[in-house]
């Protein structure tokens, strides 16, 4: 039997590469018949990974991370049809049965089958299911031919494979994103957030035709990345007002549409980046967009934030000017992103080399020993995103 390692979530700021076991063709006691094993090609470090590893969920010591995942099928389930052995797929961090009355909507996000306590399942992620995660040697996908998307060409896609892994979620995320805050031609945007989804969103902006696609972080490294392909940027550890600072770019202090890439762990823009204000992205959100604008809120909220310094932060309840958004009519879109809604049209915007995503994120791959590292850096605001390459099969 092949041995398996997996990187484990053991408590607050701390990961473990671990030997795991080798997955089975099985969901408890069943047999698994629709699902594949893979043999994991390239799997992310992800923002949201983060969100656990600082203690801010409930996430149980021993959780294999990873849901972003792109690997080799090594063995099919008898009633997998369409998906082929020896098959590179890059797999949806939400799981979906494909049956359900959502994901027949197209909601994968919030499959009502794949997890017993709540809509909507992910591999390696708290309260999502309990799914075993892929930041690991090897992993089992069920319902393979619903959830997998094949790439056409084996030979194409490694060598895109730097770019084909984002497909996992931060480049459909950051779509969904720029998508649902009405992003198009000759928008005006502001993207709050510069690590990976909101460099993957920034990208997808120009892809969607974007007139002007602002980006604000504390970081200067990762606005000096944001401006390596085109963005404007905002510095959001300077006095200045944000509304001030958009007027100084575009000659007005409001946009046309907003993205919070950034979540529940939002910092104060009070110059310092100190003071932890889980809501202020969301107002700033509300201040900036205009009357009848769109906010796309890819940013992950939780419904419990043990780490929270305020009481109503820790049960999932933030101070919004809501009052705010409804006189203005802003239309605001939640959720998990339906990766299977976008993934094969930005596969195809990869390999037709009309967006360079890995460029955009700039990618830096590690082996999977290295997972603990690229977590800590990662944590510290590198301007990368941590790709692990659990077999050395990347160039």
């Amino acid at each position: 039997m092949c041995k398996n390692h997996g990187v484990a979530y053991m408590g607050k700021g701390k990961v473990e590469v671990q030997e795991i076991d080798y997955p089975k063709l099985a969901l408890g006691d069943r047999k698994c018949e629709h699902g594949v094993i893979l043999k994991i090609i390239s799997t992310n470090i992800c923002g949201s990974d983060q969100h656990m590893v600082r203690g801010r969920t409930t996430a149980p010591k021993g959780l294999v991370l990873g849901h972003e995942i792109t690997g080799e099928v090594i063995e099919c389930g008898r009633d997998v049809e369409f998906i082929k052995k020896g098959d590179i797929v890059s797999v949806p961090f939400n799981i979906a049965c494909g049956r359900c009355r959502n994901c027949k909507k197209g909601l994968t996000g919030i499959c009502l089958n794949v997890n017993g306590d709540r809509p909507g399942a992910a591999f390696g992620y708290v309260d999502m299911g309990g799914w075993v995660g892929g930041q690991a040697e090897y992993v089992m996908a069920p319902y393979a031919d619903f959830n997998l998307l094949k790439f056409p060409d084996r030979d194409q896609a490694m060598e895109k494979i730097k770019d084909l892994t984002m497909l996992s979620d931060i480049l459909p995320t950051g779509y969904h994103g720029a998508v649902t805050a009405g992003v198009g031609p000759g928008s005006v945007v502001y993207i709050a957030g510069a690590g990976p989804v909101g460099l993957g969103c920034a990208a997808s902006c120009h892809l969607l035709g974007a007139a002007v696609v602002i980006v604000g972080d504390f970081s200067k490294d990762r606005l000096a990345q944001a401006r390596s392909f085109g963005c404007e940027t905002i510095d959001l550890g300077k006095d200045t007002p944000l509304e001030q600072q958009i007027a100084e770019i575009t000659g007005s202090p409001e946009v046309d549409s907003f993205v919070d890439c950034v979540g529940f762990e939002a910092m104060g823009h009070d110059g310092k980046g100190t003071e932890e204000q889980p809501a202020v992205v969301l107002n700033q959100a509300m201040a900036v967009t205009r009357a009848g604008g769109q906010i796309g809120i890819p940013g992950l909220y939780v419904t419990e934030d043990p780490g929270a310094e305020d009481k109503s932060a820790q049960k999932g309840v933030l101070k919004i000017r809501l009052g705010l958004g409804w006189a203005k009519s802003h239309s605001l879109h939640t959720g998990q992103c339906p990766v299977m809604r976008y993934h094969y049209q930005l596969m195809q915007a990869i390999l037709n080399e009309k967006i360079a995503i890995a460029k955009a994120v700039n990618v830096q791959v590690i082996p999977l020993a290295d997972a603990p590292k690229g977590y800590a850096d990662f944590d510290k605001g590198a301007a990368k995103k941590y790709v692990i390459d659990p077999h050395g099969m990347i160039a």
